[in-house]
């Protein structure tokens, strides 16, 4: 299971939204080997005012941040953080000057999903890769 948040200056977030999930939902698929069907995306597009960023970021300034149960291996974690980068700016335009990545990891009992908890659901892909 993961669940991803991006966070976004709401003029330049909301006309690439269906984009961005897309190319984000390529790299989750590729990386943590999810099954197409399983995208759990939520935009929050922010006025100016309501998203400071570091110098150097311009209006394309994104947040990712994705929740996931734990088990991952690490070199998998990396290589979706590096396919988000490379595919959003070759795709989307943002450069990886303008992207934030995070990576949250809880265990699988701490999960609620389809009227069960996480630890006693049985998944169609694997949590381990």
């Amino acid at each position: 299971m993961a669940q991803i948040k991006i966070y976004g200056i709401k003029d330049h977030l909301n006309p690439i939204k269906r984009q961005l999930s897309d190319v984000i939902h390529e790299c989750v698929v590729e990386a943590l080997q999810f099954p197409q069907d399983k995208r759990a995306h939520r935009f929050f597009p922010l006025e100016k005012d309501d998203l400071f960023a570091p110098s150097g970021r311009t209006h394309a300034y994104t947040i990712i941040e994705i929740s996931m149960i734990t088990g991952r291996e690490v070199a998998t974690k990396k290589k979706l953080i590096r396919l988000l980068f490379d595919r959003i700016q070759e795709k989307i335009g943002i450069t990886n000057q303008d992207i934030e990545i995070c990576i949250h990891e809880s265990p699988a009992c701490n999960w609620g999903f389809r009227g069960m908890h996480g630890d006693e659901v049985t998944l169609n892909y694997k949590i381990n890769v």
